[in-house]
């Protein structure tokens, strides 16, 4: 079923990321080639937009007219300037971010929205590379909070954090690895909570990157949470701080 919410063809896909479309998926043909289809793979792989090779019976399913090999879906949000968003928040009301670095499941990324809104997060700051895309999925598995609370994309995490230092905000990044627990973490001032991927947690060189790191208490035999159960808990720890 073809929708107003994606693009087919590889021009018209092409000029829509060079003009900063959002874009969340490309479905590009399995047997694609050519000059303009291989441009595309570039660009799309430059933007950092999630891309996926499939038959020719899916693109004919997304789209009834000649899709030339490729069909993008667009995001359903808009997202915004960092330093924008920093600068239209109030420091003196201690706002928490919360920065993803690798978050690719589509289930947990809304799952962690709709808690993020919930807890009353400010911003949400992801990487252009490596992040999952907000598609349908994500609209539904946040319960519509997606729509709710401003997002940010960045060319490198460390970017963001950086920016958030500059601000005067904490950047503190949840670790395995780390000595102290969340409980015993000061999280009444204007902070930056960092999560990483389920699979191997927060980039190295990131963490590297930040004021402080903590861990969840583990009391059982299972090593780890579910990243937005692990999320979750950090975003009520905060706000029970702040109560």
């Amino acid at each position: 079923m073809e929708s107003k919410q994606q693009i087919h063809g590889l021009r018209p896909i092409l000029e829509a990321i060079e003009s900063g479309e959002e874009i969340s998926k490309i479905y590009f043909l399995k047997e694609g080639n050519g000059v303009l289809f291989n441009q595309l793979k570039f660009a799309a792989k430059k933007a950092g937009i999630v891309t996926s090779f499939v038959p020719e019976e899916k693109l004919y399913k997304l789209t009834k007219e000649n899709h030339q090999g490729a069909v993008a879906v667009l995001s359903p949000i808009s997202y915004q300037n960092l330093q924008e968003v920093l600068e239209a928040t109030d420091l003196e009301t201690n706002p928490v971010f919360l920065l993803l670095d690798g978050i690719t499941d589509v289930g947990n990324f809304g799952a962690i929205i709709r808690t993020a809104e919930c807890t009353g997060v400010s911003a949400i700051i992801l990487s252009e590379k490596g992040s999952a895309p907000v598609n349908g999925v994500v609209v539904k598995t946040s319960a519509g909070a997606v729509f709710n609370i401003p997002m940010s994309k960045v060319n490198h995490l460390k970017d963001a954090i950086y920016l958030m230092q500059a601000y005067g905000i904490a950047t503190i990044g949840a670790s395995e690895k780390a000595v102290k627990s969340i409980f015993d973490t000061e999280l009444k001032k204007p902070i930056a909570i960092v999560m990483g991927s389920e699979d191997r947690g927060i980039n190295p060189s990131t963490l590297k990157t930040l004021d402080d790191t903590f861990k969840l208490p583990m009391l059982g035999k299972i090593a780890s949470l579910n990243v937005s159960v692990a999320c979750g808990a950090m975003l009520y720890e905060a706000v029970r701080q702040r109560q």
